[in-house]
């Protein structure tokens, strides 16, 4: 899949920028806080709706516009593709894929895959377990509509029983009707999630050992309440302590990966440089596994990679990213060596671009 033009309009400082985007690689180079990350995210958006960074829609308007909009004219399995993403203040967003509405977005989630790589993964290790499963939701769903069906609505079964539970209510009839739905829908879930631990499992130790060389020992481990037992048995047998507690406390809303580095957990022994390299790692076996589930190849955002690497991990990064397995990449950095070092590997027509400001301009 490519990404031949971009127009972004009023979206974070980015009031009008209108991008042409070579077929391999575009670099973008500027100080922090011009505007680089912001040319990412508006693509990430095309692509799952929302920004990276997590803000809620609203948010992402510049401060002095009523709206924004985004729109991306891509070749996908050799045919044009059109999506445009509006968004007015106090409106909901509207999302067109060849000027039709989509009449819900989770259609949408999946057309155009992407793989960002940013400063922000570093919270998959020292974060909370949410970073993980988002990791988790992000790679299946990309690939798998009827996981993110029941996905929405185990969430939706959650909150109704979460509800419940606030108001104190005590119908058992109403909580079992409510329990069959997460049961069925958590009992796909748990499925897709350890058929996906246990491939992902050896793509990323691959990775990881393509960038550090030498003979560090990673791992990946699923872990979940389903493990032990169905969800409807957890269910029954915590309902009293969990309406003393307040919330749902057993499901596969409390799932989680086990990152470990030799025989010890990831966050507890690992160096910045061990973190960066396994949380790139993480990323680049993302988009493997979902090059190999899709026949429609990704796009990789590279956001700021290589700091806090030492010479020879940045060194191995650029090997990688230069291989005929990646498609369309975009590079941000604020160091213009980088760049070109990247630019002399890769053969074909690359673009790069600096950015001031929120103003992006060509350059050779």
């Amino acid at each position: 899949m490519i990404l031949n033009r971009l127009t972004i309009v009023n979206y974070k400082n980015i009031a009008d920028a209108r991008l042409e985007f070579a077929p391999k690689l575009n670099c973008l180079i500027g100080n922090n806080g011009m505007g680089k990350t912001n040319v990412l995210d508006a693509i990430y958006y095309l692509s799952l709706c929302r920004s990276h960074t997590g803000q809620p829609d609203q948010s992402v308007i510049a401060h002095d516009a009523d709206y924004m909009m985004l729109q991306g004219q891509y070749t996908r399995r050799g045919v044009a593709e059109d999506v445009t993403i509006g968004l007015q203040r106090g409106k909901r967003k509207t999302i067109r894929r060849a000027g039709k509405e989509y009449k819900r977005l989770s259609l949408h989630i999946g057309l155009l895959p992407v793989v960002l790589v940013s400063p922000a993964d570093a919270d998959l290790i020292s974060g909370g377990s949410e970073h993980r499963r988002r990791l988790m939701d992000m790679i299946i769903s990309q690939g798998d509509n009827e996981y993110l069906a029941a996905l929405i609505r185990y969430n939706k079964a959650l909150e109704q029983r979460n509800t419940m539970i606030r108001n104190e209510m005590t119908d058992a009839l109403l909580f079992e009707t409510v329990e069959q739905v997460m049961d069925t829908t958590a009992t796909l879930i748990h499925a897709r999630r350890r058929e996906w631990a246990a491939n992902f499992a050896p793509i990323f130790t691959e990775r990881y050992c393509a960038i550090a060389g030498g003979d560090e020992v990673v791992g990946i481990d699923y872990a979940s309440h389903l493990n032990e037992m169905p969800l409807h048995d957890h269910l029954n047998a915590t309902r009293a302590r969990d309406l003393a507690i307040g919330y749902t406390t057993r499901g596969i809303h409390r799932d989680d990966i086990t990152l470990s580095l030799g025989d010890h957990p990831m966050r507890l022994t690992a160096s910045q440089g061990q973190r960066k390299t396994y949380t790139i790692a993480l990323r680049l076996a993302q988009f493997d596994f979902m090059a190999r589930q899709s026949a429609t190849t990704p796009l990789l955002l590279l956001d700021d990679i290589f700091d806090r690497l030492d010479a020879t991990r940045v060194e191995n990064i650029m090997h990688v990213v230069a291989g005929d397995n990646f498609g369309q990449i975009f590079v941000t950095d604020t160091n213009r060596d980088h760049l070109d070092r990247i630019l002399a590997r890769i053969s074909g027509d690359n673009t790069l671009f600096a950015v001031h400001h929120g103003a992006v301009t060509p350059r050779s």
